[in-house]
């Protein structure tokens, strides 16, 4: 018995050393990261937060960061090859809003819980809910009125099949228990050019796009996707504050290593890209684009996948949306 008691013993300080062992090593492969450049994946959507972020990663690092754009599938493809990756925090991926609708929406090679290790929640932006200006609306309530009066008269534009400004438009159609038809197009800005010129008559514009042409008074501005008002357009309502409530949609970039990378690499990398979201310049080049700058803890960032990938899950269910 005792020569039992005595191995169980041996055995639990031998793990505890191993362990100890692994911490310590990790720690010091933190300390010591990185020690090669760091590929950037993209994909879908531009590059400009990638760039902005990875410029200040390689000033402060000395390390290259390599912006690899891979457009196509919704962002699938990308995503596939960081999930492929080894997790040693020398490749990540640039997330959207397309990656938690299409765990939903489409088959995928990956499992972007499983898949993955959070870093960050890197920057957001809002959708704007335009009008062309010969539609008889000024708010939400009116334009939920008229498409009550007119059951699928009315069409709204998107980017495509899938993305977020489509979705948008369902969960709007949901919500507020109206008929609009979908008019999807190869690119947002495809989109709201035939918006501008009066068919279809709205869209979800992503900020950057929209706002221009709202400032311009081409198109009618009515409210905002997000939960609360925008700093970009603080005079537009939110539509949960126009009638819709529990209206809630965001759109989104943020930072994902593949899973395996050690927790040490995971936290200096959120380090690295928290500090550069505070720089004025990276500031400034973001409120550019649209977005506002986050940088979120890896754990707020999980837990903001999560609650995303459920809103979408019940968008498509609700909606019964489905991609040829």
């Amino acid at each position: 018995m005792r020569s039992r008691i005595e191995a169980m013993r041996a055995a639990i300080c031998h793990g505890a050393a191993g362990l100890a062992l692994m911490v310590m090593a990790g720690a010091a492969s933190a300390q010591e990261y990185p020690l090669k450049p760091i590929r950037f994946v993209v994909g879908p959507g531009p590059d400009a937060l990638a760039r902005a972020v990875g410029q200040k990663l390689t000033d402060a690092w000395g390390q290259q960061i390599v912006i690899d754009q891979r457009p196509g599938a919704g962002g699938s493809i990308a995503a596939d090859i960081v999930a492929k990756a080894r997790g040693d925090g020398y490749t990540l991926l640039l997330a959207t809003g397309s990656h938690t609708i299409n765990a939903s929406l489409q088959k995928q090679s990956y499992d972007l819980i499983r898949d993955f290790r959070p870093v960050s929640l890197v920057g957001s932006v809002p959708f704007i809910l335009v009008v062309h200006p010969s539609l008889p609306v000024q708010t939400v309530k009116e334009l939920i009125d008229l498409a009550r009066a007119k059951p699928g008269e009315l069409n709204y534009g998107s980017a495509g099949n899938g993305t977020p400004p489509h979705l948008a438009g369902e969960m709007l159609k949901t919500l507020a228990g109206i008929r609009l038809t979908h008019v999807p197009y190869k690119t947002a800005a495809q989109a709201m050019v035939d918006v501008l010129g009066g068919q279809p008559q709205l869209m979800f514009a992503v900020a950057p796009v929209g706002l221009p042409q709202v400032r311009a008074g081409r198109v009618r501005g009515i409210a905002v996707s997000t939960a609360q008002r925008s700093r970009m357009a603080p005079e537009l309502p939110t539509l949960a504050e126009s009638g819709v409530p529990g209206f809630d949609v965001l759109g989104w970039n943020g930072v994902l290593a593949p899973a395996g990378t050690p927790p040490a690499v995971v936290a200096r990398l959120h380090q690295g890209i928290a500090a550069a979201l505070k720089l004025p310049d990276v500031i400034t080049r973001l409120a550019a684009t649209g977005f506002e700058p986050v940088g979120s803890t890896p754990e707020a960032f999980g837990e903001f996948m999560r609650t995303d990938m459920a809103r979408w899950a019940r968008v498509i269910r609700d909606a019964g949306v489905k991609v040829d």
